[in-house]
């Protein structure tokens, strides 16, 4: 079957058909889905119920696996649920399968992906591409929100496109967790999470597009006081996260949706926590921002 992709908005998001993702994929469907990324960077894949190692299969389809020592954050390797190496768990159960409490580090940690972000903007390299894997969905919300940032940057005024233009921030999980009130870390988890610089403004590596690089992991401005650099990072993400620049994705048993970091911001909606969700993420190692002040060749090549 000839895959074909389905526009989900106006601005970005497709639905792809005529692609089984627990199979091995031919060179030319790689090659498609990839495409379709470049341009849609949100894609949504259904009814693929996948095991941890299918996923993981499609996954290094486009990619290098993401690899860091400190990748489980808050919890630690004897509380992981899964043992599937390259598998991160998202669900809100414990390393018994018991819905975890609400009393639970774990928990609060979890709670701050309902802040708008992008995967691993916290780390030296950011991430590619997420690919989250829905198992076990709940009966009410539990929603992902997607925000094109290639169309948030178009639509800004010329006198913030100029400003911003060689802007650099500073970006930390310390940033995203203080907002929500978790500030209870240890000193290890402090030298773990230390800020990493990232431009504001960013080109794809493949379409020389730009677009914002925004997230809640994003604390400060180089060379801006921090009152004045978190009241612009949040006026701009009200811009970005306009209704006309998102898309609402409402998870089915069986999808596969794979989004561009580089291109997009993203964040989890409310659910009933008495019931179970069961999503797991894979995520590819990307490559370091190329910023907007970068000659083109670079950017396009």
């Amino acid at each position: 079957m000839t895959i074909s992709i389905t526009p989900l908005t106006p601005v970005f998001a497709g639905e792809v058909a005529g692609v089984d993702c627990s199979r091995a994929l031919e060179p030319e469907t790689v090659a498609a889905i990839e495409a379709g990324m470049d341009r849609y960077a949100v894609l949504v894949f259904r009814d693929q119920r996948l095991d941890d190692e299918q996923q993981l299969a499609f996954t290094r389809h486009f990619g290098e696996l993401e690899n860091y020592a400190t990748a489980g954050h808050i919890r630690r390797r004897e509380e992981q649920r899964l043992a599937v190496p390259g598998i991160i768990d998202f669900s809100n159960l414990d390393k018994d399968g018991n819905i975890m409490s609400a009393e639970d580090r774990v928990w609060f940690f979890k709670l701050g992906d309902r802040l708008w972000h992008s995967d691993s903007s916290f780390r030296p390299i950011p991430a590619k591409y997420s690919l989250l894997s829905g198992r076990v969905v709940p009966s009410w919300g539990a929603d992902t929100e997607f925000a094109d940032m290639r169309a948030a940057y178009d639509a800004l005024d010329d006198r913030t496109k100029a400003e911003i233009e060689d802007l650099v921030c500073e970006h930390s999980l310390m940033y995203s967790r203080d907002a929500i009130g978790f500030t209870q870390l240890t000193p290890e988890e402090v030298a773990a999470f230390a800020p990493v610089r990232q431009p504001l403004v960013r080109v794809h590596p493949v379409t020389g597009r730009r677009s914002l690089f925004l997230a809640s992991h994003a604390g400060a401005i180089v060379g801006w006081t921090v009152p004045e650099a978190r009241m612009f990072l949040r006026d701009l993400t009200e811009h970005a996260t306009q209704r006309e620049f998102v898309y609402r994705h409402k998870w089915r048993v069986g999808d596969l949706v794979i989004w561009d970091n580089r291109q997009t911001m993203h964040r989890a909606r409310r659910f009933d926590r008495n019931e179970v969700r069961d999503v797991r993420r894979t995520t590819l190692g990307g490559e370091a921002a190329i910023p907007a002040h970068a000659p083109i060749a670079q950017a396009t090549e």
